[in-house]
C-alpha cells in the first residue's frame, strides 16, 4: 500500500528508444491559461487506490502510448521527485516515481487517453539528448539529461536518483 501523505502519487516511465530518444508529451503549463505556454513530461500518471507503482506504470504506458509491457520489464524505480504544487485541479504534496524502459522503436498510440489527457496533451515527440539540452519549453522532471546519459550508456543507478521538484 502506498503512503497516504501525498496528494497525488504518479508512476512514470522514461521510455528510451534504440536511437537514445526519449518520449515526452507536450501539454499546457496551465490548462486554464493556455497563454502561459507549454511544457513536456514523461508518460505516466496517477496511482489508483490499492495499485502498486509498477502496475500503475504498466497501465499508464498502455493507455498513453499503446505499448504493452510486463511489470518485470520495468524493474525498480530509478528516479523520484516530490514537492508541493497547486495545479488548479489539485494542490498538496505530489510525488513522481520513474521507471526506465528501452525499446527498439514504438509508434505511439494515444487512443487510450482519458478525457483530461485529450484536453491537456497537444503533442508527443521522441527527443534526442541534444534536443533535451536546450528545450524551448520546460521539460519535467528537471535535470533529466544527466540521468538519461547514464541510462543510454547501459548503466542503471543502484538507488533511485533524486531529481529536483518542478513547481
Amino acid at each position: 500500500m502506498l503512503s497516504k501523505t501525498y496528494r497525488r502519487r504518479t508512476a512514470r516511465v522514461l521510455l528510451l528508444d534504440s536511437a537514445d530518444r526519449l518520449l515526452l508529451f507536450r501539454g499546457y503549463r496551465d490548462s486554464k491559461e493556455p497563454a502561459r505556454g507549454y511544457c513536456w513530461w514523461t508518460p505516466g500518471g496517477g496511482v489508483d487506490k490499492g495499485e502498486s507503482l509498477v502496475a500503475a506504470a504498466v497501465r499508464e504506458l498502455r493507455e498513453e502510448t499503446g505499448l504493452v509491457v510486463r511489470p518485470e520489464e520495468l524493474g525498480q524505480v530509478i528516479a523520484e521527485t516530490s514537492g508541493y504544487a497547486d495545479l488548479g485541479w489539485a494542490k498538496g504534496v505530489f510525488r513522481d516515481d520513474f521507471f526506465f524502459l528501452r525499446v527498439d522503436r514504438h509508434d505511439v498510440d494515444t487512443s487510450g487517453f482519458e478525457a483530461l489527457e485529450r484536453a491537456q496533451i497537444t503533442a508527443h515527440h521522441w527527443w534526442t539528448l541534444e534536443e533535451l539540452a536546450a528545450p524551448s519549453d520546460p521539460v519535467y522532471p528537471l535535470e533529466l539529461t544527466p540521468l538519461l546519459k547514464t541510462l543510454a550508456a547501459g548503466r542503471i543507478p543502484p538507488e533511485p536518483v533524486q531529481l529536483p521538484w518542478h513547481h
